[in-house]
């Protein structure tokens, strides 16, 4: 029988420069996409995939991530006194309860494989699922749920992956594609962020993992790869040799990159349409727009 997937790592430790200096007082990940942080999606995603436990590895500064999560029994007080019981009902589907929701320091910035090798002493001996609250996927069915899905049948470890233009790959850690059998492939190998023209395939690897607990026994040797720092990637490779299997899964869906600015802004335009409360009026506004802007040239 194999073990289900109940535990998530959520590795939220980066400064968000890309985004200063709006995230010198504001953690990245509750940046909101329309009226919800950018870490709600990643957690609603989660918990449709049926995760009941949820750690985010950390590090100073991050104090208002951790307090978005908490009760806020004031503020739920004064909106049930007014009767919104709509505004009620998504504040309290943000909130965590105890024991749900553990939190880790990454005291330093060695990259992706060591902020999930800092949660390992609460993943102990189990699969478990890593969520990068950067990359939001529009999907019918939430990415992590069909990954889960695939998971059920395959074991291993899964990596959600996707086709990107040649150019490109170098920015992705990329799938030497051993299989394709079609929403599923089987790889041989896992390049981080190859060099341009030597990329073993198009299938980049995103922010969406399901892993084996061995993953965390190759952290465990600290090696620093592609741009001097410990890559997730490279752990999960190394277990291919050790004939653990290693699969991509290419999910339905529209991925955002909401790291990038033109990432984020490509999402909120695409959430927001997707809205019935807003889709009229923004996209009339879109339309003009693109109306002056053709009159303009």
């Amino acid at each position: 029988m194999r073990k289900k997937v109940t535990k998530a790592i959520f590795p939220v430790a980066g400064l968000g420069t890309r985004f200063l200096p709006a995230t010198k007082s504001v953690p990245k990940e509750i940046m909101t996409l329309v009226d919800r942080p950018l870490v709600q999606y990643a957690i609603d995603e989660a918990r449709e995939a049926g995760i009941k436990e949820f750690i985010f590895v950390t590090s100073r500064g991050k104090t208002a991530l951790e307090d978005y999560f908490d009760h806020a029994p004031m503020l739920e007080q004064q909106l049930k006194k007014q009767g919104k019981e709509a505004l009620l009902a998504e504040l309290k589907a943000s909130n965590m309860d105890s024991g749900e929701i553990a939190y880790v320091r990454q005291h330093k910035a060695l990259g992706l494989g060591h902020a999930v090798w800092c949660a390992r002493r609460l993943i102990a001996n189990e699969p478990f699922a890593v969520i990068l609250p950067d990359d939001v996927i529009a999907a019918e069915t939430p990415c992590l749920g069909q990954m889960i899905e695939a998971y059920e049948e395959t074991g291993g470890n899964m990596v959600a992956a996707m086709e990107v233009p040649p150019e490109k790959a170098s920015s992705y850690g990329v799938l030497d594609v051993a299989e394709d059998m079609g929403s599923v492939v089987r790889a041989r190998g896992m390049v981080e962020k190859p060099e341009l023209g030597t990329a073993p395939s198009n299938l980049a690897v995103i922010g969406r993992y399901i892993l084996a607990p061995s993953v965390l026994r190759n952290l465990n040797r600290m090696r620093s790869g592609a741009g001097g720092e410990i890559q997730l990637t490279d752990a999960i490779a190394e277990d291919i040799a050790n004939d653990v299997p290693v699969y991509g899964y290419r999910f339905r869906g529209q991925r955002f990159d909401c790291g990038s600015k033109a990432g984020f802004l490509q999402a909120t335009v695409a959430f927001a349409l997707a809205r019935d409360d807003l889709r009229e009026e923004l996209a009339s506004y879109l339309a003009e727009v693109v109306q002056l802007g053709k009159a303009a040239q």
